[in-house]
């Protein structure tokens, strides 16, 4: 029997993502490919069939991903009937869960349960089901993958987000809080704004308060403003009696850093403890406006690059997969009139591709532009190929919009259009968008 061309192209990518990664836990790191996989085709699936959200009902046709009925008396788990506070002291294995990625304030990730885990990955566990609490699944929503909020209805809902009053130094202090968080990074002015206006000041008072139990449920993010915290992850799943039963400590997250968003993400059990190593102060950011905010934003970017890199020609070659991966590491930049975007002999560190606006191009010693670059149009590649300074000057002539990808994203996620951009390098006597010598031939 011959095998679907779908299943080579799914395998292919997994093999290509676990070389990239190299993970310590190979099953979980192939349960979280497909666990998100899985979750992106239902997402593009909704949105391409918008009458299916309204019904609660999958087309057939689409493997794996068949509705399941849900039992009216199974409640959601943001329900009242869930505890709010995560500081509890009470809090046992059948309370709430809380653990994911931390980030520390370097920008240093710990992944707990993850696939890219430096610092030690702790086991699955997710073949003895005695390593989750015995009413896990109590009072849970049924669904194919996880707890589904489709992103594409966010801005057609009249879901309204928490807001807390905060004075001007507890904002100051919040914004400092955040400011290098990489999943704040992409927001808007608006869901920037949403965002601060919805985390929930939690001060922690002393050493040893467990903010996050292994094994539990997890309905806040955390933003950490100041003190630290210890990171547990034991071998069982979930906590333990006795002076060991933390388990291991597998690293801390000091100020500026973060934790809780995996559980979130995925709607899975926290798999690591997270206690204070000394009095601290949190932000913290519930479920709800967590999806629909921080995920809706990521969802809604990717759509946008995805759609605006079908119409740029270099990239009309690639396959869908390989324009959602360029599409994720892409970064939005403007730039007023006049402004030097890349300069002549500078070392080269990102590429661009011009989203809207006008830029020229520019060598010393000329007196206008050699070149320009409208909508659709890329620079910055040749120094990044031959690992060179740039070759000309790029300014904005009008408002400039542009998507930038750093180099190292630039080196791994650009293989397969290489070729073309070598062969319109213009020392090669081709048109080009940065030129190294506008009269050279070869």
């Amino acid at each position: 029997m011959s095998l679907p061309p779908e299943y080579f192209h799914e395998i292919n990518t997994l093999n290509r993502e676990f070389i990239e990664a190299s993970p310590d836990d190979i099953l979980q790191f192939c349960a979280d490919y497909f666990q998100r996989r899985l979750a992106s085709q239902r997402h593009e699936f909704l949105v391409a069939n918008p009458q299916s959200r309204k019904s609660g009902m999958v087309d057939p046709n689409i493997r794996g991903m068949q509705a399941l009925q849900e039992d009216e008396a199974v409640a959601s788990p943001t329900a009242s009937s869930f505890p709010s506070n995560p500081f509890d002291t009470t809090m046992n294995a059948s309370n709430p869960r809380d653990a994911g990625n931390g980030t520390t304030a370097d920008g240093h990730q710990f992944n707990f349960g993850g696939f890219s885990a430096s610092v030690g990955a702790p086991p699955s566990g997710g073949g003895d089901a005695s390593n989750f609490p015995n009413n896990y699944n109590l009072n849970r929503r049924i669904s194919v993958s996880a707890e589904s909020l489709d992103p594409a209805s966010t801005f057609s809902s009249n879901w309204v987000p928490p807001f807390y009053p905060k004075t001007k130094e507890q904002q100051t202090r919040l914004t400092n809080a955040v400011a290098q968080n990489f999943l704040f990074a992409h927001l808007d002015e608006e869901q920037s704004s949403q965002v601060l206006g919805a985390l929930q000041e939690k001060r922690i008072p002393a050493k040893g308060v467990k903010v996050i139990e292994q094994g539990a449920e997890g309905d806040n993010f955390y933003v950490v403003e100041s003190g630290t915290f210890d990171v547990f992850v034991h071998p069982s799943g979930k906590i333990q009696p006795g002076i060991e039963g933390l388990g291991n400590n597998v690293g801390t997250v000091g100020a500026g850093g973060s934790f809780g968003e995996l559980a979130l993400m995925y709607n899975a059990p926290r798999a690591a403890s997270v206690v204070s190593a000394e009095s601290s102060t949190l932000w913290a950011l519930d479920r709800v406006t967590f999806r629909r905010i921080l995920m809706d934003s990521a969802f809604q970017r990717r759509r946008m690059y995805e759609k605006f890199l079908e119409e740029v020609p270099l990239f009309v070659t690639l396959t869908p997969y390989e324009r959602s991966k360029i599409a994720d590491a892409l970064e939005s930049k403007k730039y007023p009139p006049g402004t030097t975007i890349i300069r002549e002999g500078d070392p080269g560190d990102a590429f661009y591709i011009v989203e809207q606006g006008e830029a020229e191009v520019f060598k010393r010693g000329a007196d206008k532009p050699i070149n320009r670059i409208e909508k659709g149009g890329y620079f910055g590649e040749l120094a990044l190929l031959d690992d060179q300074p740039r070759a000309a000057s790029v300014i904005s002539k009008s408002e400039v919009k542009v998507a930038t990808m750093g180099k190292d994203a630039f080196q791994r996620l650009l293989g397969p259009v290489e070729s073309i951009m070598r062969r319109n390098d213009p020392r090669r006597g081709q048109a080009g968008m940065e030129e190294v010598d506008p009269l050279s031939k070869e």
